[in-house]
């Protein structure tokens, strides 16, 4: 293989990989959400305490499973969807929002 064609084939990876990688910026998107009255009650009434249990469950079951998720090299993981999703959901998501991560900027 000749130097111009080590070139070429990088060249058509680093093209093929930006090609792959610009449609996923172009959906990342800020949450936008205006959450209802009723969406808010819903959401203080029977979500956020059903969502603080499925968190102290999901603990639970990651101090029982934590032996084998490190065996398996995988506490990260394990941590992440047993505990600190739930807790997110419970704690950081907005009044009546679906998604965690909701800013609105606060009028000064």
């Amino acid at each position: 293989m000749t130097a111009r064609q080590h070139v070429t084939r990088w060249l058509n990876v680093l093209c093929l990989s930006i090609a792959l990688v610009i449609p996923q910026i172009s959906l990342a998107e800020t949450v936008t959400e205006e959450p209802s009255a009723l969406a808010m009650v819903t959401d203080t009434v029977l979500v956020r305490p059903v969502m603080l249990a499925v968190t102290v469950v999901g603990t639970a079951f990651f101090v029982v499973s934590l032996p084998f998720s490190a065996l398996g090299g995988n506490v990260g993981q394990a941590a992440d969807t047993l505990m600190v999703q739930p807790a997110a959901n419970t704690f950081v998501r907005c009044l009546g929002c679906t998604k965690a991560g909701y800013r609105k900027a606060v009028d000064e």
